[in-house]
């Protein structure tokens, strides 16, 4: 165990990426005290919990899901099944560090949490549930991922199946029906409408959004039996989770390496054409492709869409609550903001599409720096992958921006100002994100910024007396595009963002072979401890 310990702690990768996130970390509970402060009726303690617990979330997939999912890939880990430490012991060992290091972060803002309590803006007893509840299901959502990732190709395809018909019975149970449930329901002989109700009342209410909700809009004692509850169901998923992924970390590495690949698909192989480096990175991104995600989005968003057209003609007897809250949170406009911000989180992130470590990044780089591609070619394979990774949100956040209009909640002028800024927003990213792949450099931190601290950024100055700053930048050049009228001082931000992507672009594809060739010079051959 302390070996593993000692390997994370002087990896210089795994080093530089803890840190990152780490004062990603503080730095955003940094923003959120400081709107609590400055206007704390657009940063209140339910949005400032629930925000913590999103970021819980995404630090337990970075900390433990990747690390955990990449582990199987290297053939070196043979050396270590065959020894004396037994496949289960390796996989509890790297979730154990896995598992400190996510604690490390969230202790990490500590501090502020406590200058909250003294300012008055949360309960004392809040700082636990603060503390405890980003940390559990970010640890729940890590080795999730990696559970998901060590299951068969049978077992994922139909837990697929089984998470589209929980898709399915939300949307319909959760969104159309709303609370008009228990009317439609009603019917149903020995009580089963309410015994239903009931249940997927508790459902809503006992789960970490709900709890965590729960405790910031009422004081602690009332919300302990809750969190209680919620904390305990989510510590034995984990456990669980963790003893699933550690009996199939042998079987997934010999499915990795040693299993052949048959294609399932009945249909017609996609040639690989004349591009192949552009077809393997389609692939590559291909076998977890997030499909669920896009549907659940897809699903909302298009009866968030039909519900905005219908306006007062939508029948009485479906539900509306849902869809009046997010109308009171900026509307179709503010949706398709967010959904076009998760379209470009792939062409931010880009050094993961090609290779997870440096070695492996060195021994592709060796053949193909042998090849006679230049830099086009490595854009254009970069350019496919991304989009199809995010095209799915591209094209729901446009399919809104037209029902927008077309119900007359913004013109159709707005409306193309929004889309115009979106395609700027994904061309800035992946420009920003290419450059990072071609210097070599890991593009966490880069990723963290433009993902998540920009948006959030925006949304505080949006609700400050510096609202006209916040148009400038490219998330807010989207959602104020759509709800203002366009004019000089909003076309200055997607102006400026143009003209960095083009000359970002330019250089990149004139300097990317020389600077793939320049890094592959600086690490090949060293010794370098991941």
């Amino acid at each position: 165990m302390r070996a593993f310990f000692i390997l994370a702690a002087v990896a210089p990768n795994r080093q530089r990426s803890f840190r990152t996130l780490l004062a990603a970390h503080v730095m955003m509970l940094g923003i959120l005290l400081a709107g609590m402060l400055w206007r704390r009726t657009a940063v209140g303690p339910m949005l400032f919990g629930q925000i913590l617990l999103v970021a819980g979330i995404i630090e337990g997939a970075m900390l433990i899901g990747w690390r955990l999912t990449q582990l199987p890939k290297s053939q070196a880990l043979e050396f270590l099944l065959v020894s004396a430490t037994r496949p289960a012991e390796v996989l509890l060992a790297e979730a154990l560090v896995g598992l400190t290091r996510l604690a490390l972060t969230t202790l990490a803002g500590l501090p502020i949490l406590v200058l909250a309590v003294s300012e008055g803006l949360i309960h004392v007893e809040d700082v636990a549930v603060l503390l405890a509840m980003p940390f559990v299901f970010g640890a729940v959502t890590g080795l999730g991922v990696a559970t998901w990732v060590y299951e068969p190709a049978l077992i994922r395809r139909w837990g697929e199946r089984l998470a589209i018909v929980a898709v399915l019975i939300y949307l319909i149970a959760g969104v159309l029906a709303g609370e008009r449930l228990g009317d439609w329901l009603s019917g149903l002989p020995f009580g089963w409408g309410a015994k239903t109700v009931a249940g997927l009342r508790l459902l809503h209410d006992y789960n970490p959004f709900g709890a965590m909700k729960f405790a910031m809009e009422h004081p602690p004692s009332w919300a302990l039996g809750r969190h209680a509850w919620v904390l305990s169901l989510g510590t034995g998923l984990g456990l669980a989770l963790l003893i699933r992924s550690a009996v199939r970390l042998h079987g997934h590495f010999h499915d990795e390496h040693y299993r052949p690949v048959l294609n399932q698909d009945r249909g017609r192989r996609e040639p690989v054409g004349d591009d192949p480096m552009t077809w393997w990175a389609v692939k590559r991104v291909s076998r977890y492709a997030g499909r669920i995600n896009v549907w659940l989005a897809g699903g909302f968003g298009i009866l968030y869409a039909a519900y905005t057209m219908a306006g007062p003609h939508w029948p009485t007897w479906m539900g509306h609550v849902v869809f009046e809250i997010f109308d009171g949170l900026g509307g179709l406009p503010m949706l398709a903001t967010a959904l076009m911000v998760l379209a470009a989180v792939p062409a931010a992130f880009q050094y993961g599409l090609w290779d997870s470590n440096a070695q492996d990044r060195c021994r592709r780089l060796e053949l193909l720096l042998l090849t006679g591609l230049e830099g086009r070619s490595y854009w254009q394979a970069a350019t496919a992958a991304a989009w199809r990774r995010g095209r799915g949100y591209f094209i729901l956040a446009i399919l809104l921006w037209l029902a927008a209009a077309w119900a007359g909640r913004i013109s159709w002028i707005q409306a193309l100002a929004g889309m115009s800024a979106g395609v700027i927003l994904w061309g800035f990213y992946f420009a920003l994100g290419f450059r990072a792949f071609a210097r070599g450099t890991q593009a966490n931190r880069l990723g963290l910024v433009l993902t998540l601290l920009l948006p959030l950024v925006t949304a505080l100055l949006a609700h400050s007396d510096w609202q006209l700053l916040a148009v400038l930048l490219p998330p807010g050049s989207l959602y104020f595009g759509a709800t203002t009228s366009p004019n000089l001082w909003w076309m200055l931000g997607p102006l400026a963002a143009s003209a960095v992507t083009l000359l970002l672009a330019r250089d990149s594809l004139f300097h990317c072979e020389t600077q793939l060739r320049q890094w592959y010079d600086r690490n090949h051959g060293i010794n370098i401890v991941e």
